[in-house]
């Protein structure tokens, strides 16, 4: 009898399970169904929007893009916007490199160090991330070319200070800094990427990367 007992309660709890299938799935059917509704929805608010909303909203994340490399605590927040890769802001500062850099020159060479500063920067961001991939590094093509474009912003401010001032020394001190503010944050991010036993191979082309960007902002 209490055999029989323990069987019947094993087929109830059974049959509770098969009846309880449907409705899980169900629920899960649901559970996607309004999953996607959102995607949809988020993707027709972004085509529907105008342009001065969607300039607005993409200078709104190249800021915050370029707070995290000012202030370079690679935090998991930090971490987590410079993933959300985008090239407006490394284009924008390549382009600021490179128009700073220029009006350095001479006038007859301007047009040469412009085209020059902006080649060097976009193959130098590409070898140094095919580096990177090759040793094992988990990280994309476009967030490594984001997050090394970035972090040519404090460059910029040495190749500015450069144009303000004509102290020799004062300009090397200042550009200096400027070099080792943009090596900590590109390291401090590419870091915790790439495997840790071969960290110095992919870490050495970065900040030889803005050491000659550097060195080409101090001489021109």
């Amino acid at each position: 009898m209490e055999f029989e007992a323990q069987e019947n309660q094993g087929n109830n709890s059974i049959q509770g399970v098969i009846n309880l299938d449907p409705q899980v799935n169900q629920v899960q059917a649901q559970q996607q169904e309004i999953t996607i509704k959102q995607t949809d929805i988020q993707v027709s608010s972004t085509l529907e929007e105008s342009v001065a909303v969607t300039l607005l909203r993409d200078l709104r994340q190249i800021g915050v893009k370029l707070r995290c490399v000012l202030v370079p605590t690679m935090s998991s927040n930090n971490a987590k916007e410079l993933r959300n890769w985008d090239l407006w802001g490394p284009l924008i500062f390549c382009l600021m490199l490179a128009l700073t850099l220029s009006m350095s020159g001479n006038n007859n060479d301007g047009t040469g160090i412009f085209a020059t500063i902006f080649v060097l920067i976009w193959i130098g961001s590409f070898v140094v991330t095919l580096n990177a991939q090759l040793l094992g590094g988990k990280v994309s093509f476009f967030q490594s070319v984001c997050v090394l474009g970035y972090c040519v912003f404090p460059i910029n401010l040495g190749a500015l200070f450069t144009l303000i001032f004509s102290f020799f020394y004062l300009k090397m001190f200042l550009v200096i800094g400027c070099f080792l503010w943009s090596t900590y944050s590109a390291v401090g991010f590419m870091k915790l990427l790439i495997p840790e036993q071969k960290r110095i191979l992919a870490l050495y082309p970065v900040i030889l990367f803005y050491l000659f960007l550097s060195w080409f902002a101090l001489i021109v």
